[in-house]
């Protein structure tokens, strides 16, 4: 299966509001029981064995809903784990429903704003997390992004993402057939897949990033994760 350039109902202006809200929701039902938010938690647990830390700093760029971010606080609340986190997203409607959703979180902070360009100083956080976001960008925009955001952590880059393969296509096609008419949840989620890379193809777009030593590893079903480490 080769990748596809095809671009998301979600990356495309003029969609009716009820639509993409209808939309987030559905992706934080996947989120929830595909293992979304369990990688990011696992990737965050491992950075911060790795760092030695008992507090962190975090920015979720494409924070979607907030749903994952708001996962980790929870974990890290429960393991006595001091946080802050500030969600990054571009888009007016989803930044209202990660807003209101998040209202319970006093240590979230939700920002509208470009994840090309963070409005942000340098090292501002110990980590930049990003999950399901790269996948809708061009190689070169993945390279230069990373680049852009090794400026803005301190410590490392955490990715959680999909991986393009034939199963998980027909997969999530098959699924979300299952649980909604929603038009953008039923193009967008098999065309993500798509759109994803091999663990190969991510390894190779982390080497041309050229930001730091990489851990690359696969999380059921059909997930990546991966941990860079900043050269600082």
């Amino acid at each position: 299966m080769n990748r596809s350039y095809e671009k998301e109902m979600m990356d495309l202006p003029g969609h009716p509001d009820e639509l993409l809200v209808e939309d987030l929701r559905n992706l934080r039902i996947l989120n929830r029981y595909l293992g979304g938010s369990r990688n990011a938690i696992r990737g965050l647990r491992k950075e911060l064995q790795a760092n030695g830390l008992g507090r962190f700093s975090l920015l979720d760029v494409g924070t979607g809903s907030g749903d994952i971010a708001a996962s980790m606080l929870i974990w890290a609340k429960e393991k006595g784990v001091g946080a802050r986190i500030v969600g990054l997203e571009a888009d007016p409607v989803t930044v209202k429903t990660a807003a209101i959703l998040t209202k319970p979180f006093s240590e979230m902070t939700v920002v509208r704003g470009d994840a090309a360009a963070p409005p942000f100083a340098r090292a501002s956080f110990d980590f930049v997390f990003a999950s399901q976001l790269l996948h809708h960008f061009s190689e070169e925009k993945i390279v230069w992004l990373l680049r852009n955001w090794s400026t803005v952590a301190r410590r490392a880059i955490i990715i959680s993402d999909l991986v393009r393969h034939p199963v998980a296509f027909y997969g999530i096609r098959l699924l979300t057939r299952l649980f909604t008419r929603n038009a953008m949840t039923l193009t967008d989620a098999p065309l993500s897949v798509k759109r994803a890379f091999t663990l190969a193809e991510w390894g190779e777009l982390f080497c041309r990033a050229d930001v730091g030593p990489y851990q690359l590893s696969t999380v059921f079903p059909f997930r990546v994760m991966a941990l860079i480490s900043l050269k600082g």
